[in-house]
């Protein structure tokens, strides 16, 4: 792994921590950021200048590109950690062949338009071998690795032993990581956890008390076995941190930004006023649109948070009231 040159592509606070956990194995590191001026600022303060700028780096162990042909030229790994709505407008610049690469996601959310996970989008367009592609995920806010406080991740491949020849680049003496298979089914998870978590916003917004978030939290992960017990048939436990930690941790957390943004809509925001006063980027209410396309084209799962939450965000549905109805389905 040491010999390995790896890139963080992106430039955001998870972006950043992941470049902090890798420089915690590797003694240099290649980071694709879009902005010239952030790279600039970064080499000149030694901290990202927008995301957790607590966080010091030495950059003598940085290469910065913002080329993006560049930096995929001159590494072997690619981290991807842009959020899921820009991947498409960063990857259709790279001129550079990536079936050679390995690809490590660390995106939670789906490619819009196209509806499609990001390891299908990557195989479909890039001509990525399925081995080659891994997924990172987990109960892991950027927030507390800044801070070091002990966290856990999960890193899959469909290939089990290339999970397990890269899972130690994600291992340190604050974080743990275990290996799995299920990489359809984590990436589902994903981008469903952070759908949850808005209505958990919503809910709190609403000042309904923690009695009625530990059902719907109850009730959300059910909803989430169903789903990904149709759309991808592998043993999982779903009381694994990967699926059932990753919920509890967004639904909750005062990191959680898709919390934050439910929030704003439970107390009477509007989605663009929300998505206005918001300093980062909330995926689920991405998610939420895309995920209700794939559920009814293909899977049919009887999903009524999803689709309760898809009327607020796009259907302008009052979110009392659809709370209220939602309410007498849970137990």
């Amino acid at each position: 792994m040491t010999n390995s040159k790896i890139c963080v592509m992106g430039g955001g606070s998870w972006a950043t921590a992941l470049a902090k956990i890798v420089l915690s194995n590797n003694e240099q590191l290649n980071w694709y950021m879009r902005r010239p001026d952030r790279i600039e600022e970064f080499r000149s303060t030694g901290h990202n200048p927008a995301y957790l700028s607590a966080v010091h780096f030495d950059t003598s162990h940085i290469n910065f590109f913002s080329d993006i042909n560049e930096a995929i030229h001159e590494s072997d790994v690619l981290i991807l950690a842009v959020p899921s709505p820009f991947l498409k407008e960063h990857l259709k610049k790279v001129l550079t062949p990536l079936g050679n690469k390995i690809l490590i996601s660390a995106i939670k959310g789906i490619v819009p338009d196209e509806d499609m996970l990001i390891s299908e989008y990557l195989h479909s367009y890039f001509n990525v071998p399925d081995k080659n592609i891994i997924v990172v995920s987990g109960p892991c806010h950027a927030e507390e690795i800044a801070l070091e406080r002990l966290s856990y991740l999960t890193v899959a491949c469909t290939d089990l032993s290339q999970a397990e020849k890269f899972a130690p680049l994600f291992c340190n003496k604050y974080l743990r990581s275990t290996c799995s298979r299920d990489v359809a089914g984590i990436e589902y998870a994903g981008v469903l956890k952070n759908v949850y978590a808005i209505m958990a916003g919503v809910c709190h917004g609403l000042k309904n008390g923690d009695n009625f978030q530990a059902v719907f939290v109850t009730n959300a992960i059910r909803e989430m076995r169903l789903f990904l017990e149709a759309a991808r048939v592998l043993p999982r436990d779903i009381n694994d941190s990967v699926y059932l930690g990753d919920l509890l941790v967004t639904a909750y957390s005062r990191f959680s930004r898709n919390r934050t943004f439910g929030t704003m809509i439970g107390k009477g925001y509007s989605v663009t006023t929300a998505q206005m006063e918001m300093e980062m980027i909330a995926e689920g209410y991405y998610g939420t649109k895309c995920m209700h396309e794939i559920n009814n084209d293909r899977f049919h799962v009887d999903m009524p948070i999803l689709e309760a939450l898809y009327s607020i965000l796009y259907e302008k549905s009052i979110p009392s009231i659809v709370i209220n109805q939602l309410s007498e389905t849970f137990r």
